[in-house]
């Protein structure tokens, strides 16, 4: 046993035990998170715009913070770029974290010296949970890979600006160093196709026992791997690889085209990592529930989704959430994020301890008929008719066919498979039945003939990759929009159909 291993099974427990202390008192812990809130950002631009003096309890909280988008905070961000201090949060952010927007292009998080913590320790301790957990420390001994984004900087104004896991990079702990890849030079290639190839031949002889990204990128990381070595799985190239670490799309649909690429199941942990902050993580093999962070720097809010866009929607917090109930999550954070709507939905799945799903987006769902489908619902409805009928698959995106040309509108859903099913007649029946159980308002539709049963475009093999290139999009902490209730992606994809 290294001396590394060893010692990583008393920082583990403690950090364990830590974790157990915090989740125990979930609302004493909130409470003292959101006072710590309004100190720190009360002599700030924001902090007297918004009367945090004044704030004395929650229920003055919601009456002086409105919920806002990165649209209505953007002119305090452009403060701050500009160079004024004490705008969202004291003094002045150490970084800009770059992210994709919507209506305003480019959007910039800030992430101050107080908020870096998050982001760095809630990956860590991750880790050490699994640790104490399984008694299973050996992949510290081995070599640990990080798909992720270019790690180079730039300024915007003067901060650093960069991708969150390109920001996170220049904080990996020194005793991660040597084990960690692949190097600087090869994360700083652009192209991503170019990129993973390098990342195969840096990686191909060493000794990897963690592996961690966004699934379909360890999956294209996977298939280069075994096609550049010749092997039939990724166990016989790396016969210590142990752990996987992945987030950001629902992993269920891929686990069975993971387990054949690597030859077996493997553990793995699910993060919830967010340019705003390190909202939870996978706590237990048993479970697949993601602990919510409640001690780092962010008091959390809850809106149910049903009355997300109305003008005065109610707002919860933890004292107040219902298991299985769908909510946008609201984020105030030690980076002066304001009531902020991050744009993604969750469930409870338990409340000793607080444990959530990412259910989807606010704005990735399909209701052009009236159905109100989301994410978490197509995620189940494809796995249970992928496990039905053998198959597997690469991707899939879900948009609505209002103007049909023959009969009413449907659901089109663009799939490119890894391993067809025999019978795609009867995995689209699977497929359109398993929907009817889990939304009943889509069932009521197709009931009514007001709907036809979905239809199924097959997509030919890469074209969700040359998708996802056509946009910009490909690789990094990008992903495959799985919803959208029109068809500016469906028209798009119609170029990769086989």
């Amino acid at each position: 046993m290294s001396l590394k291993s060893f010692l990583s099974k008393p920082f583990a427990k403690m950090v364990h035990l830590n974790t157990k202390n915090w989740s125990s008192k979930p609302f004493q812990t909130q409470e003292k998170v959101m006072r710590e809130l309004i100190r720190g950002g009360m002599n700030t631009a924001f902090g007297k715009d918004h009367g945090f003096k004044s704030i004395k309890s929650y229920s003055d909280f919601k009456k002086n913070i409105p919920i806002r988008d990165y649209e209505q905070i953007k002119p305090y961000i452009q403060r701050v770029i500009d160079g004024e201090s004490d705008v969202l949060w004291k003094g002045r952010p150490i970084y800009f974290c770059k992210t994709s927007g919507t209506t305003s292009g480019a959007k910039y998080i800030p992430i101050t010296k107080d908020s870096i913590s998050n982001h760095i320790n809630c990956a860590r301790n991750a880790l050490l949970n699994y640790i104490t957990e399984t008694k299973r420390n050996q992949f510290v001994n081995g070599k640990m890979i990080f798909l992720q984004g270019n790690p180079s900087l730039e300024k915007t104004g003067d901060v650093l600006t960069g991708r969150l896991s390109g920001i996170v990079a220049h904080h990996v702990p020194k005793y991660l160093t040597k084990n960690r890849m692949p190097s600087f030079k090869t994360n700083c290639i652009d192209d991503w196709e170019s990129k993973v190839e390098a990342i195969v031949k840096e990686t191909v002889n060493e000794d990897m026992t963690l592996i961690s990204g966004i699934p379909p990128w360890v999956q294209m990381y996977f298939e280069k791997l075994i096609e550049y070595t010749g092997k039939k799985t990724v166990r016989e190239v790396f016969p210590n690889f142990s752990l996987m670490v992945h987030g950001g799309v629902n992993f269920k649909p891929y686990e069975k085209k993971f387990n054949e690429l690597i030859g077996e199941p493997v553990d793995s942990i699910e993060v919830y990592p967010a340019s705003e902050g390190f909202i939870g993580f996978q706590d237990s093999q048993d479970d697949k529930g993601l602990l919510l962070i409640l001690q780092q720097g962010i008091f959390y809010e809850f809106v149910p989704v049903n009355e997300f866009h109305n003008e005065n929607p109610t707002r919860v917090t933890l004292e107040d959430v219902e298991i299985g109930e769908n909510y946008a999550i609201i984020l105030n954070t030690n980076a002066g994020l304001w009531g902020y709507a991050i744009g993604d939905t969750v469930k409870f799945v338990s409340k000793d301890p607080y444990k959530i799903v990412v259910s989807g987006r606010v704005a990735h769902y399909t209701s052009a008929f009236g159905e109100h489908v989301i994410a978490q619902e197509v995620e189940s409805a494809i796995m249970k008719a992928c496990d039905a009928a053998d198959a597997s698959i690469v991707d899939f995106h879900v948009c609505p066919k209002v103007n049909a040309k023959e009969g009413n509108g449907y659901h089109e859903w663009f799939i490119e498979f890894s391993h067809e099913p025999k019978d795609l007649k009867l995995f689209a029946k699977e497929l359109d039945d398993e929907m009817q159980n889990l939304n009943v308002y889509y069932k009521d539709l197709i009931e009514g003939n007001v709907l036809q049963p979905l239809k199924i475009s097959v997509i030919e093999r890469g074209g969700f990759i040359n998708f996802m290139k056509s946009r910009g999009k490909l690789g990094g902490q990008n992903k495959t929009p799985r919803l959208a209730n029109d068809r500016q992606h469906g028209d798009v994809l119609k170029n990769w159909l086989r």
